[in-house]
């Protein structure tokens, strides 16, 4: 199973996904995840990334299509899910030419459909470790720690992140509606995407997905 998940932050993808590769044996590929190593590293890609991120703003095409290329030439995974990658067309384009080069195909898109205003509810109550060593987050809505002040793993003293700012959350919203109806389009063309609301809970919601794999 080749599986992509599309959906605003706060949607809920990394849970999902999560949840999928543990159930089907999927490698997970998060070019979030990636882009906060590569920071962290300080590498050229982390570099460029870096202040586009902290700003809300999307990383250019071709930086993200070359990171999971190099990720697929060292390590050539059969079964996967992309985790909010791809964002645009363009990159819908180049993850179609990349498979192909290793003769592989998308089995189905999922996109998880949420309203802004809850996008900017959930993400805004995300507090994350100040200690770059454990950089655990924890949502005070969902998924709050003992102490709303402390990281529950290390007790170094909980944060706002930049990112997690709702200026910056709408600034990634309005990029993130501006660039995916053609992406949908794309995929819904192919007969590939699966429209599932993430409003209902982390079960229901994985539930849906299920029944929506086993359908086609």
């Amino acid at each position: 199973m080749r599986l992509v998940l599309v959906g605003p932050p706060g949607s809920g993808k990394g849970t999902q996904a999560e949840k999928l590769c543990d159930r089907l044996g999927l490698t997970y590929i998060g070019t979030g995840n990636m882009f906060r190593e590569a920071i962290k590293q300080d590498t050229p890609i982390g570099r460029i990334a870096k202040p586009l991120i902290e700003r809300g703003r999307l990383v250019p095409d071709g930086v993200v299509n070359d990171l999971v290329a190099e990720l697929f030439t060292r390590h050539r995974p059969e079964k996967f899910v992309f985790d909010g990658y791809p964002r645009t067309y363009s990159q819908a384009i180049a993850v179609d030419a990349l498979l192909a080069q290793h003769y592989l195909k998308l089995d189905a898109v999922i996109s998880l459909t949420i309203a802004d205003d809850e996008v900017v509810r959930r993400i805004g109550s995300r507090r994350c470790c100040s200690n770059k060593e454990c950089a655990v987050c924890f949502n005070l809505a969902f998924k709050p720690p003992k102490n709303e002040n402390s990281c529950d793993r290390c007790g170094s003293p909980l944060m706002l992140r930049d990112d997690d700012k709702e200026e910056t959350i709408r600034l990634r919203l309005h990029e993130f509606h501006e660039n995916t109806e053609a992406l949908l389009d794309h995929y819904r063309r192919a007969k590939l995407l699966r429209e599932i609301s993430a409003l209902d809970g982390i079960e229901t919601v994985y539930g849906h997905i299920l029944e929506s794999l086993n359908a086609r």
